[in-house]
């Protein structure tokens, strides 16, 4: 179980992940305050990280950080189903947030190599835990 730092230091990831381009869509806000709401943030709390972000916390649990970069993938395709020209800059900033949490490489590389086969680039839990269990054993 992870406390309430760290959170709030993922929530802060994901804002800055939406916030890449400068501003965040109101489906994007959705999608953020849903998150928050999941992880018992209060709105208020959600709404003063959007201006004042901590700063962040890596996760020890690994399949934590697989669930983060997962919440991350779905945050991409929203942001890129309104804006179709985000979608390179998208996957490189996915990329390197993966990296920052301590994921493989190659592991990655391969949720962002087969979430193009998926419908609406979304990789089901499932096929994402096991590309991540493959890598991690």
């Amino acid at each position: 179980m992870i406390n309430r730092m760290e959170k709030l230091s993922l929530l802060s990831e994901m804002i800055a992940f939406a916030q890449y381009d400068k501003d965040i869509q109101q489906i994007e806000y959705n999608f953020l305050l849903g998150v928050a709401k999941q992880l018992d943030i209060s709105r208020e709390d959600f709404d003063y990280l959007i201006n004042h972000p901590i700063n962040y916390t890596h996760l020890k649990s690994h399949s934590e950080r697989i669930v983060q970069f997962h919440r991350l993938v779905l945050l991409m395709n929203i942001e890129q189903e309104h804006c179709a020209n985000k979608a390179s800059a998208g996957v490189i900033k996915l990329y390197n947030f993966g990296l920052r949490m301590g994921l493989s490489h190659e592991s990655i590389s391969k949720v962002l190599y087969l979430m193009e086969s998926f419908p609406n680039k979304i990789v089901p839990p499932d096929v994402l835990i096991d590309i991540f269990k493959t890598q991690y054993n």
